[in-house]
């Protein structure tokens, strides 16, 4: 499920949602990060790891002027 809390319009942001809506595990995160262009991610791809609990962790992924955060469990 992908939910904007940005107040980006969801019509500027349909080719994002279309492809972080094919992303199954952090290794497609991950893989899609590493063929974007430099300039539109962190350097270091994942910014920081939310431990919510011992299960549970949000990934936090800056991308363009947004930042994109995944719910691991």
């Amino acid at each position: 499920m992908i939910l904007n809390y940005s107040t980006v319009g969801t019509d500027d942001l349909t080719d994002l949602f279309a492809e972080i809506g094919k992303h199954d595990s952090l290794r497609d995160v991950l893989g899609w990060l590493g063929t974007q262009n430099r300039s539109e991610v962190h350097p270091q791809l994942v910014a920081e790891v939310v431990a919510q609990d011992e299960f549970t962790h949000d990934v936090i992924v800056p991308y363009r002027n947004l930042f994109l955060v995944y719910d691991t469990t």
